[in-house]
């Protein structure tokens, strides 16, 4: 794939964030971390326009979605997602789990 050298202003703290993840072997190079931010972006938002254009064709075919509906997606979503938390354990002085 061509590449083209362009000028932008970034935040500091992605400019670390990028220089970070070089030296922790994570990227390449800032620009090919940059590259990958950029290419997820893109990917996220085609498939933000897939996802409004499915929603406008079942709007189109059975009518706008109430706002019960979606609260009842919610509610039926919350029921089937599985929980996960993290348990905290207090350490002795011995430094062994307490029981």
């Amino acid at each position: 794939m061509t590449k083209r050298r362009i000028t932008v202003t970034v935040d500091e703290d992605l400019i670390e964030a990028a220089s970070d993840a070089v030296s922790d072997g994570d990227a390449s190079s800032v620009s090919a971390w940059v590259n990958e931010a950029m290419a997820a972006k893109r990917e996220e938002q085609r498939l933000l326009d897939a996802l409004d254009e499915a929603l406008a064709d079942y709007e189109s075919e059975f009518g706008p979605i109430t706002d019960e509906q979606v609260e009842e997606a919610r509610r039926l979503a919350s029921q089937r997602a599985i929980r996960v938390r993290a348990r905290t354990r207090e350490l002795s002085l011995s430094g062994e789990p307490a029981a």
